[in-house]
């Protein structure tokens, strides 16, 4: 492979390497004769000690390390013991969409008239679904008109463990809630046009998650591309993407206070655009051309030639 390839892209995730604690993806750097940088998209605040140890060596085996938040490098050296001067802080990258009116976007969706609330993503139970569901009562009171859609198809791995039992106690919930009319799913991966349309078309994006020690989002990161208001528990990412007024944060396992947090954004036009104008500015920084120029300087000073360099401008170019 060397003979080929002047760098090695690992991204990295603990379920997708395989063997204890994702330590394979040690042998396969182990395996390598050309330099590699490493991506992480989960930085655990409370590891396992196996967890720990596998990180720690990639993070040593790699000429650089990505991470997609400040919030995830103050973690690695606090809590790791990385050196700072080993971490990249490259933002996830988003489409860059225009910043359209919701209303534009809304009858190819069958949703003229709606006030839309949307969330997106895998389904499984650390995403607080319930949480969302069990605060439209109180938005519809007030709301009439809302339509919470949720866009997505179940986790694979849950699906495996128990079908759609999880799914179907969402649609069990909204219906004791007599929500049948303002609680839509849309049950299967969806591509990158269709999710678009989906963000484009939504009034208010939600991520009402559980885990608020979770360190990145793509939901989130692709809410913000799309210049969306957003309401949010306080993970750790959104506490850091969210600040100055690019987002509402409310605290975890409260609907009441979910319900008032949709219902002031649903209430208040000036306010939904101000936080979607912030948010839209701040992700200009993620857009997928600028982040491909930021990877390819890593790449660049990493290999030593400019061709990193060279291939991010041409991506930048035409718009990659």
């Amino acid at each position: 492979m060397s003979d080929c390839v002047d760098i090695v892209s690992i991204q990295h995730e603990y379920g997708i390497w395989g063997g204890t604690d994702g330590e394979h993806v040690l042998d396969f750097v182990n395996a390598l004769r050309v330099p590699a940088i490493a991506t992480l998209h989960t930085v655990l605040r409370t590891p396992t000690p196996g967890q720990r140890a596998v990180l720690a060596e990639l993070v040593a085996s790699v000429e650089a390390t990505v991470v997609m938040s400040r919030s995830a490098a103050t973690l690695l050296a606090t809590a790791y013991g990385v050196d700072p001067r080993r971490l990249e802080i490259i933002p996830h990258g988003v489409p860059d969409l225009p910043l359209v009116d919701p209303e534009a976007i809304k009858p190819a969706l069958d949703l003229v008239g709606r006030r839309v609330i949307l969330s997106f993503g895998l389904l499984g139970p650390r995403k607080g679904y319930e949480l969302a569901i069990d605060a439209l009562p109180d938005v519809v009171a007030a709301h009439p008109e809302a339509l919470y859609v949720i866009v997505g198809a179940t986790h694979p791995d849950l699906v495996r463990r128990e079908g759609e039992a999880y799914r179907n106690g969402l649609v069990a919930r909204a219906r004791a809630h007599g929500l049948g009319d303002h609680v839509r799913f849309v049950d299967r991966f969806v591509g990158r046009v269709e999710l678009s349309r989906w963000l484009e078309a939504a009034d208010v994006f939600v991520t009402p998650y559980l885990n608020l020690d979770q360190i990145v989002s793509g939901t989130l990161s692709y809410a913000m591309g799309a210049g969306r208001a957003i309401v949010s528990t306080p993970y750790a990412y959104a506490s850091e993407l969210l600040a100055d007024g690019r987002g509402l944060l409310v605290q975890p396992g409260s609907p009441a206070l979910l319900g008032r947090a949709l219902n002031n954004v649903l209430e208040d036009g000036d306010l939904r655009a101000a936080m979607g104008r912030r948010a839209y500015e701040h992700s200009r920084q993620m857009v997928w051309s600028s982040v491909g120029l930021d990877y390819g300087r890593l790449i660049a000073r990493v290999s030593g030639d400019r061709r990193g360099a060279v291939l991010a401008s041409t991506m930048a170019a035409v718009g990659a």
